[in-house]
Protein backbone atom coordinates (compact mmCIF):
# COMPACT_ATOMS: atom_id res chain seq x y z
CA UNK A 1 0.00 0.00 0.00
CA UNK A 2 1.31 3.43 -0.97
CA UNK A 3 1.18 5.89 1.92
CA UNK A 4 0.09 9.47 1.32
CA UNK A 5 0.51 12.26 3.89
CA UNK A 6 -2.61 13.96 5.18
CA UNK A 7 -3.49 16.76 2.80
CA UNK A 8 -5.90 19.63 2.36
CA UNK A 9 -6.07 20.63 6.02
CA UNK A 10 -4.50 23.99 5.22
CA UNK A 11 -7.17 25.01 2.69
CA UNK A 12 -8.58 28.39 3.59
CA UNK A 13 -12.23 27.37 3.75
CA UNK A 14 -11.70 24.53 6.24
CA UNK A 15 -12.98 25.09 9.77
CA UNK A 16 -13.47 21.69 11.41
CA UNK A 17 -11.59 18.39 11.27
CA UNK A 18 -13.20 15.41 13.02
CA UNK A 19 -11.29 12.24 13.90
CA UNK A 20 -13.26 9.05 14.53
CA UNK A 21 -13.06 5.29 14.47
CA UNK A 22 -13.08 2.15 16.55
CA UNK A 23 -11.96 2.31 20.17
CA UNK A 24 -8.24 1.87 20.70
CA UNK A 25 -7.06 2.85 17.21
CA UNK A 26 -5.35 6.09 18.25
CA UNK A 27 -7.98 8.75 17.46
CA UNK A 28 -6.92 11.05 20.29
CA UNK A 29 -3.23 10.92 19.40
CA UNK A 30 -3.96 11.55 15.71
CA UNK A 31 -6.30 14.43 16.52
CA UNK A 32 -3.69 16.04 18.76
CA UNK A 33 -0.89 15.52 16.24
CA UNK A 34 -3.00 17.10 13.48
CA UNK A 35 -3.93 19.96 15.81
CA UNK A 36 -0.22 20.54 16.51
CA UNK A 37 0.47 20.78 12.77
CA UNK A 38 -2.46 23.14 12.26
CA UNK A 39 -1.48 25.32 15.24
CA UNK A 40 1.78 26.16 13.45
CA UNK A 41 -0.36 27.85 10.79
CA UNK A 42 -3.69 28.79 12.44
CA UNK A 43 -5.18 29.53 15.85
CA UNK A 44 -6.35 26.02 16.66
CA UNK A 45 -8.32 24.27 19.38
CA UNK A 46 -8.65 20.52 19.84
CA UNK A 47 -11.93 19.42 21.42
CA UNK A 48 -12.80 16.05 22.95
CA UNK A 49 -16.43 14.92 22.85
CA UNK A 50 -15.55 11.49 24.27
CA UNK A 51 -17.17 11.01 27.71
CA UNK A 52 -13.98 9.14 28.68
CA UNK A 53 -11.71 12.11 27.92
CA UNK A 54 -8.00 11.47 27.34
CA UNK A 55 -6.71 14.75 25.92
CA UNK A 56 -5.17 15.72 29.24
CA UNK A 57 -3.52 12.32 29.67
CA UNK A 58 -2.10 12.43 26.17
CA UNK A 59 -0.81 15.98 26.55
CA UNK A 60 0.41 15.48 30.10
CA UNK A 61 -1.43 18.54 31.43
CA UNK A 62 -4.87 19.26 32.91
CA UNK A 63 -7.65 19.84 30.38
CA UNK A 64 -11.26 20.54 31.29
CA UNK A 65 -14.52 22.13 30.09
CA UNK A 66 -12.89 25.56 29.65
CA UNK A 67 -10.32 26.10 26.87
CA UNK A 68 -6.72 26.01 28.11
CA UNK A 69 -3.53 26.83 26.25
CA UNK A 70 -1.34 23.80 25.56
CA UNK A 71 2.03 24.27 27.22
CA UNK A 72 4.85 24.28 24.69
CA UNK A 73 2.54 24.63 21.69
CA UNK A 74 1.85 28.31 20.92
CA UNK A 75 -1.40 28.76 19.04
CA UNK A 76 -2.99 25.55 20.35
CA UNK A 77 -5.74 25.25 22.96
CA UNK A 78 -7.56 22.19 24.27
CA UNK A 79 -11.04 21.57 25.65
CA UNK A 80 -12.90 18.52 26.97
CA UNK A 81 -16.65 19.00 26.50
CA UNK A 82 -18.79 18.02 29.48
CA UNK A 83 -22.18 17.03 28.08
CA UNK A 84 -23.74 16.98 31.55
CA UNK A 85 -22.46 20.46 32.31
CA UNK A 86 -23.61 21.73 28.91
CA UNK A 87 -27.11 20.31 29.50
CA UNK A 88 -27.30 21.82 32.98
CA UNK A 89 -26.27 25.19 31.56
CA UNK A 90 -28.86 24.89 28.79
CA UNK A 91 -31.63 24.18 31.33
CA UNK A 92 -30.46 27.02 33.57
CA UNK A 93 -30.21 29.53 30.71
CA UNK A 94 -33.63 28.52 29.30
CA UNK A 95 -35.53 27.57 32.45
CA UNK A 96 -38.19 30.24 31.97
CA UNK A 97 -38.73 29.28 28.32
CA UNK A 98 -38.92 25.55 29.08
CA UNK A 99 -41.38 26.08 31.92
CA UNK A 100 -43.48 28.30 29.64
CA UNK A 101 -43.42 25.59 26.96
CA UNK A 102 -44.62 22.89 29.36
CA UNK A 103 -47.23 25.14 30.98
CA UNK A 104 -48.84 26.16 27.71
CA UNK A 105 -48.42 22.94 25.73
CA UNK A 106 -49.32 20.22 28.20
CA UNK A 107 -51.54 19.39 31.14
CA UNK A 108 -48.60 19.11 33.53
CA UNK A 109 -48.92 20.89 36.86
CA UNK A 110 -46.05 22.72 38.57
CA UNK A 111 -44.78 19.60 40.33
CA UNK A 112 -44.87 17.59 37.09
CA UNK A 113 -42.94 20.33 35.32
CA UNK A 114 -40.26 20.38 38.04
CA UNK A 115 -39.90 16.61 37.71
CA UNK A 116 -39.76 16.87 33.91
CA UNK A 117 -37.04 19.53 34.16
CA UNK A 118 -34.94 17.21 36.33
CA UNK A 119 -35.00 14.35 33.81
CA UNK A 120 -32.43 13.64 31.14
CA UNK A 121 -33.36 13.02 27.51
CA UNK A 122 -32.18 10.07 25.39
CA UNK A 123 -29.39 11.22 23.10
CA UNK A 124 -28.91 14.48 25.01
CA UNK A 125 -25.19 13.82 25.61
CA UNK A 126 -24.30 13.82 21.93
CA UNK A 127 -26.74 16.65 21.20
CA UNK A 128 -25.31 18.94 23.88
CA UNK A 129 -21.71 17.99 23.01
CA UNK A 130 -22.18 18.95 19.38
CA UNK A 131 -24.11 22.11 20.29
CA UNK A 132 -21.21 23.14 22.56
CA UNK A 133 -18.76 22.62 19.69
CA UNK A 134 -20.92 24.59 17.23
CA UNK A 135 -21.38 27.42 19.75
CA UNK A 136 -17.59 27.54 20.07
CA UNK A 137 -17.22 27.69 16.29
CA UNK A 138 -19.81 30.50 16.17
CA UNK A 139 -17.76 32.54 18.65
CA UNK A 140 -14.94 32.58 16.11
CA UNK A 141 -12.03 32.72 18.57
CA UNK A 142 -10.12 30.08 16.59
CA UNK A 143 -9.46 29.36 12.93
CA UNK A 144 -9.37 25.54 13.12
CA UNK A 145 -11.45 23.21 15.31
CA UNK A 146 -10.16 19.64 15.65
CA UNK A 147 -12.67 17.24 17.22
CA UNK A 148 -11.65 13.99 18.93
CA UNK A 149 -14.72 11.75 19.10
CA UNK A 150 -15.52 8.68 21.15
CA UNK A 151 -15.59 5.22 19.47
CA UNK A 152 -17.67 4.76 16.31
CA UNK A 153 -21.12 4.29 17.85
CA UNK A 154 -20.85 7.53 19.83
CA UNK A 155 -19.44 9.36 16.83
CA UNK A 156 -22.37 8.26 14.68
CA UNK A 157 -24.84 9.41 17.33
CA UNK A 158 -22.93 12.69 17.47
CA UNK A 159 -23.28 13.38 13.75
CA UNK A 160 -26.93 12.29 13.75
CA UNK A 161 -27.82 14.42 16.81
CA UNK A 162 -29.00 17.36 14.64
CA UNK A 163 -31.83 15.09 13.44
CA UNK A 164 -32.74 14.30 17.04
CA UNK A 165 -32.72 17.96 18.02
CA UNK A 166 -34.70 18.89 14.94
CA UNK A 167 -37.29 16.22 15.78
CA UNK A 168 -37.60 17.58 19.33
CA UNK A 169 -38.05 21.14 18.01
CA UNK A 170 -40.70 20.03 15.52
CA UNK A 171 -42.61 18.14 18.22
CA UNK A 172 -42.47 21.11 20.59
CA UNK A 173 -43.51 23.46 17.78
CA UNK A 174 -46.59 21.35 17.06
CA UNK A 175 -47.54 21.65 20.71
CA UNK A 176 -47.11 25.41 20.50
CA UNK A 177 -49.22 25.65 17.34
CA UNK A 178 -52.15 24.18 19.23
CA UNK A 179 -51.65 26.74 21.99
CA UNK A 180 -51.31 29.52 19.42
CA UNK A 181 -54.53 28.42 17.69
CA UNK A 182 -56.41 28.58 21.00
CA UNK A 183 -55.05 32.04 21.84
CA UNK A 184 -55.88 33.39 18.38
CA UNK A 185 -59.37 31.87 18.55
CA UNK A 186 -60.19 33.58 21.83
CA UNK A 187 -58.28 36.84 21.53
CA UNK A 188 -58.02 37.35 17.80
CA UNK A 189 -54.22 37.64 17.80
CA UNK A 190 -50.98 36.09 19.00
CA UNK A 191 -47.62 37.53 19.97
CA UNK A 192 -44.56 35.27 19.99
CA UNK A 193 -43.19 34.73 23.51
CA UNK A 194 -39.93 33.49 25.01
CA UNK A 195 -40.77 29.83 24.36
CA UNK A 196 -41.31 30.54 20.65
CA UNK A 197 -38.01 32.43 20.51
CA UNK A 198 -36.17 29.54 22.17
CA UNK A 199 -37.53 27.06 19.62
CA UNK A 200 -36.56 29.39 16.79
CA UNK A 201 -33.01 29.67 18.17
CA UNK A 202 -32.75 25.88 18.45
CA UNK A 203 -33.97 25.52 14.86
CA UNK A 204 -31.26 27.93 13.75
CA UNK A 205 -28.71 25.88 15.70
CA UNK A 206 -29.80 22.74 13.84
CA UNK A 207 -29.37 24.54 10.52
CA UNK A 208 -25.89 25.80 11.51
CA UNK A 209 -24.79 22.30 12.51
CA UNK A 210 -26.16 20.68 9.35
CA UNK A 211 -24.63 23.36 7.14
CA UNK A 212 -21.19 22.92 8.69
CA UNK A 213 -21.11 19.11 8.83
CA UNK A 214 -22.38 18.67 5.26
CA UNK A 215 -19.98 21.21 3.74
CA UNK A 216 -16.94 19.44 2.25
CA UNK A 217 -15.24 22.83 2.04
CA UNK A 218 -15.68 23.64 5.75
CA UNK A 219 -15.64 20.23 7.45
CA UNK A 220 -13.72 16.98 7.01
CA UNK A 221 -14.02 13.67 8.85
CA UNK A 222 -10.84 11.57 9.02
CA UNK A 223 -11.39 7.94 10.05
CA UNK A 224 -8.56 6.31 11.99
CA UNK A 225 -8.09 2.57 11.55
CA UNK A 226 -5.58 -0.19 12.37
CA UNK A 227 -4.78 -3.21 10.17
CA UNK A 228 -7.10 -5.66 11.89
CA UNK A 229 -10.28 -7.27 10.59
CA UNK A 230 -12.78 -5.72 13.03
CA UNK A 231 -11.28 -2.25 12.70
CA UNK A 232 -11.28 -2.29 8.88
CA UNK A 233 -14.87 -3.52 8.67
CA UNK A 234 -16.05 -1.02 11.30
CA UNK A 235 -14.36 1.73 9.28
CA UNK A 236 -16.33 0.57 6.23
CA UNK A 237 -19.59 0.93 8.15
CA UNK A 238 -18.49 4.33 9.44
CA UNK A 239 -17.75 5.60 5.93
CA UNK A 240 -21.14 4.34 4.74
CA UNK A 241 -22.92 6.20 7.56
CA UNK A 242 -20.92 9.37 6.88
CA UNK A 243 -21.96 9.26 3.23
CA UNK A 244 -25.62 8.99 4.26
CA UNK A 245 -25.20 12.14 6.35
CA UNK A 246 -23.37 13.89 3.48
CA UNK A 247 -20.20 14.26 5.56
CA UNK A 248 -16.93 14.36 3.66
CA UNK A 249 -14.26 11.71 4.33
CA UNK A 250 -11.55 12.32 1.74
CA UNK A 251 -8.75 10.33 3.39
CA UNK A 252 -8.08 7.96 6.28
CA UNK A 253 -5.27 7.09 8.66
CA UNK A 254 -4.02 3.51 8.99
CA UNK A 255 -2.28 3.49 12.36
CA UNK A 256 0.13 1.05 14.08
CA UNK A 257 1.51 -0.58 10.95
CA UNK A 258 4.48 -2.81 11.75
CA UNK A 259 7.77 -2.02 10.04
CA UNK A 260 9.81 -5.24 9.71
CA UNK A 261 13.23 -5.07 11.36
CA UNK A 262 14.47 -8.49 10.35
CA UNK A 263 13.03 -10.34 13.34
CA UNK A 264 10.67 -13.27 12.85
CA UNK A 265 8.01 -11.66 15.07
CA UNK A 266 7.92 -8.42 13.10
CA UNK A 267 7.94 -10.30 9.78
CA UNK A 268 4.98 -12.45 10.77
CA UNK A 269 3.14 -9.54 12.32
CA UNK A 270 3.48 -7.45 9.16
CA UNK A 271 2.47 -10.46 7.07
CA UNK A 272 -0.77 -10.65 9.04
CA UNK A 273 -1.34 -6.90 8.66
CA UNK A 274 -0.71 -6.98 4.89
CA UNK A 275 -3.95 -8.94 4.48
CA UNK A 276 -5.95 -6.06 6.01
CA UNK A 277 -3.95 -3.38 4.24
CA UNK A 278 -4.97 -5.08 0.99
CA UNK A 279 -8.58 -5.31 2.20
CA UNK A 280 -8.50 -1.56 2.93
CA UNK A 281 -7.54 -0.91 -0.69
CA UNK A 282 -10.42 -3.09 -1.88
CA UNK A 283 -13.07 -1.59 0.43
CA UNK A 284 -12.01 2.06 0.02
CA UNK A 285 -10.82 2.44 -3.59
CA UNK A 286 -9.72 5.93 -4.42
CA UNK A 287 -9.40 7.08 -0.80
CA UNK A 288 -5.81 8.09 0.06
CA UNK A 289 -4.43 6.26 3.09
CA UNK A 290 -1.85 7.72 5.46
CA UNK A 291 0.14 4.82 6.89
CA UNK A 292 1.55 5.43 10.37
CA UNK A 293 4.18 3.02 11.71
CA UNK A 294 3.87 1.36 15.07
CA UNK A 295 6.13 3.28 17.42
CA UNK A 296 8.19 1.40 20.01
CA UNK A 297 7.07 3.77 22.74
CA UNK A 298 3.69 5.14 23.82
CA UNK A 299 2.65 8.33 22.02
CA UNK A 300 2.32 10.75 24.91
CA UNK A 301 3.42 14.30 25.58
CA UNK A 302 4.51 16.85 22.98
CA UNK A 303 7.66 14.97 21.98
CA UNK A 304 5.73 11.81 21.10
CA UNK A 305 2.95 13.79 19.40
CA UNK A 306 5.50 15.64 17.26
CA UNK A 307 6.83 12.28 16.01
CA UNK A 308 3.31 11.27 15.11
CA UNK A 309 2.72 14.65 13.47
CA UNK A 310 5.74 14.06 11.23
CA UNK A 311 4.46 10.60 10.31
CA UNK A 312 1.05 12.03 9.39
CA UNK A 313 2.19 14.98 7.33
CA UNK A 314 5.61 14.07 5.89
Amino acid sequence: MTSMPLSGLDRKTLEMVIFGGKGGVGKTSCALAAALWLSERYRTIVISTDPAHSLGDSLGQPVGPIPVEVAGAPGLAALEVSADQAFRKFKKDHEAELVKLFETSSELDAEDIREMMSLSIPGIDEMMSLKAVIDLVSEGAYERYVVDTAPTGHALRLISSPELLDGWVRMASKMRWKYRYMVESFSGGYTADEADNMLLDLKRTVKRIEALLSSSARCEFIPVCIPEDMAVRETARLLSELAEHRISARQLVMNNVMEPDGSEFCRRRRQSQDRYLALTGELFPGIPVTVVPQFPEEIRGLDGLKKLKNALFT
